[in-house]
């Protein structure tokens, strides 16, 4: 295992708008840092629970999910699930993580349940990919708390830069109050089909956020939509399709941007 001194990089994932493929970009980096033989955990923070069932866990009859984590203080590596691909492990989310916003009102130290959680077991992981939920709530605060960095994917089918002030501006209150060290998000564009509007969308966050923004593009590709019903990434569901080659050269970009 190589983690680092330092400990693991914990990456939210985080876009406070819906269907801009976070889930998809977690899935699928997630299994490509593992292709890559880094020991990866991927967090389920989203009620839906679709990074769990996107990696073939049936989420209904499980003893532990993230939401015994955060609520009830279950050890963390009490609810780690693992996958069908090799050093890629996911804490699962179902249902019942949707009443954990409510709950967490008034629990104590609410905002750093997840950070006081990943804390005890971080040595055993060289990435921790946390899936946020397309809101500012409670558990996107969790997320933010406890990561050290944060990748926005962006669909490259609007101009989406409304929505990334919002998020910057959360950002300004998270490390003022809450995790001063966390730095600005960097920026993977998916969804992208060659044309006008996707190429200006592209020009446009390259022109504001410069080298923050991946070189990596991720196209839209229809096996990257299929493979989530089959409970599979991309990388194993179809290795050598267009969206498979797009998410390993991301995560070594990533990787390398260290």
């Amino acid at each position: 295992m190589s983690t680092s001194a330092t400990g693991p990089r914990i990456i939210a994932v985080s876009n406070n708008k819906g269907g801009v493929a976070k889930t998809t970009s977690t899935v699928n980096l997630g299994a490509c840092f593992a292709e890559m033989g880094m020991r990866t955990l991927i967090i389920d923070l989203d009620p839906q629970g679709n990074a769990s069932s996107s990696l073939g866990i049936d989420t209904r009859d499980l003893e532990n999910t993230i939401y015994d984590v955060l609520i009830q203080e279950v050890p963390l590596e009490d609810a780690v699930e693992p996958t069908a691909v090799k050093n890629l492990f996911i804490v699962p989310s179902n249902i019942n993580l949707a009443g954990a916003e409510i709950e967490l009102v008034s629990a104590f130290g609410r905002e750093g349940r997840l950070r006081n959680a990943i804390a005890p077991v971080a040595d055993q992981w060289d990435y921790i990919l946390i899936d946020c939920p397309p809101s500012v709530g409670l558990l996107t605060v969790n997320a933010l708390t406890a990561a050290t960095e944060i990748i926005t994917p962006v669909q490259t089918e609007y101009i989406p830069l409304e929505g990334i002030e919002i998020l910057l501006k959360n950002l300004h209150l998270i490390r003022k109050n809450l995790n001063p060290n966390l730095p600005d998000p960097t920026f993977l564009c998916v969804m992208y089909m060659r044309n006008n509007l996707a190429d200006q969308v592209v020009e446009e966050l390259r022109n504001k956020f410069g080298e923050r923004v991946y070189k990596t593009v991720i196209p839209r590709n229809v096996r990257l939509s299929e493979a989530p019903s089959f409970g599979q990434p991309i990388t194993t569901f179809d290795t050598s399709s267009s969206g498979a080659k797009a998410y390993r050269a991301a995560a070594k970009e990533i990787v390398n941007g260290a």
